[in-house]
């Protein structure tokens, strides 16, 4: 009994031993542990403002997807307004050409009337009034030097003397 009771006692200071030994383990895995905390602890609560932030950021995208699908809404509306002004304009532009090219048209065919009516009526003034002029003013100067001649003073008799200036022809 007394080798029983020695490694009773054995065994109870082995177990103590290794109860000690786990102590001394477990405080320094706890003295680890709370120093790995200590430098954890500002990255936990840096990583919390990190997300923190994240949602916030999340909450600005969401808003600016939400504006920007709005503004591409409204973007494709006044592109399809502009389209639709565009092609009215160009009906415009087109039935506008279309009328002032009919109007030049008759404009130039009007100048053409015009220039051809004013020659005709300078040449029937022409061969109707100037030319037949002409003829009555050369008849009338025909008649009028015949009356001239016809009722003229008499000549003068050569057997007279003239003076020296009279003869002379200058």
């Amino acid at each position: 009994m007394m080798i029983a009771s020695i490694v009773i006692a054995v065994c109870f200071i082995v177990m103590a031993i290794a109860l000690i030994a786990i102590a001394i383990t477990v405080s320094r895995v706890i003295k680890t542990v709370n120093r790995v905390e200590e430098h954890v602890e500002p990255l936990i609560d840096k990583v919390n403002a990190m997300s923190v932030q994240g949602k916030e950021m999340s909450m600005h995208f969401t808003e600016i997807s939400s504006n920007l699908s709005t503004a591409t809404k409204y973007l494709a509306e006044s592109t399809e307004l502009i389209r639709e002004e565009v092609a009215e304009v160009r009906h415009i532009v087109s039935s506008t050409a279309l009328v002032a090219r009919d109007k030049v048209d008759m404009v130039s065919d009007t100048i053409d009337r015009t220039h051809l009516q004013v020659v005709q009526t300078t040449d029937f003034v022409q061969t109707k009034i100037v030319e037949p002029a002409r003829e009555i003013a050369a008849i009338m100067a025909g008649v009028k030097k015949g009356l001239e001649v016809l009722f003229a003073p008499a000549p003068k008799q050569l057997d007279q003397a003239y003076m020296e200036d009279e003869m002379f022809i200058g």
